[in-house]
């Protein structure tokens, strides 16, 4: 259980990011997902890039695991690497700019993918422990 609530935490946590450019350019990835999600099925070749359909398909992958009993290892790694992919260049790109809401934005989804990582590593040595006691 507490996997999945991880899991829903990266997924939720996704959605926050925060852009801005220009002068009163600016979007949180909810809105720009929505954006994406619509021009998906009337203008596909629009949108297809990679920052866009990794992350995309990283919150899939995530929210199938949701509805697994147990959320799988490998697919909850690779939904939050395909996820990281973009929130840490989001990141990267606040530092640089020197812009404190992209870089605050993006916090609760590093701290949630940490966790994660952290749970799911604890639960593999458990079950090793386990494993080898037995």
């Amino acid at each position: 259980m507490k996997a999945k609530i991880l899991n829903l935490c990266v997924l939720l946590t996704s959605l926050i990011g925060y852009l801005e450019w220009g002068r009163d350019m600016h979007m949180f990835l909810f809105q720009g997902e929505a954006e994406v999600v619509g021009k998906l099925f009337h203008d596909p070749m629009a949108v297809i890039h990679p920052l866009t359909l990794l992350p995309l398909f990283g919150q899939l992958i995530l929210l199938y695991t949701l509805f697994q009993k147990t959320p799988g290892k490998i697919l909850t790694y690779i939904g939050l690497g395909c996820l990281s992919l973009l929130l840490l260049f989001i990141t990267l790109v606040g530092a640089l700019s020197l812009n404190y809401k992209i870089v605050l934005s993006t916090i609760p989804f590093i701290l949630s993918g940490a966790l994660t990582v952290i749970n799911t590593r604890r639960n593999k040595k458990s079950s090793l422990d386990t494993a080898e006691s037995v």
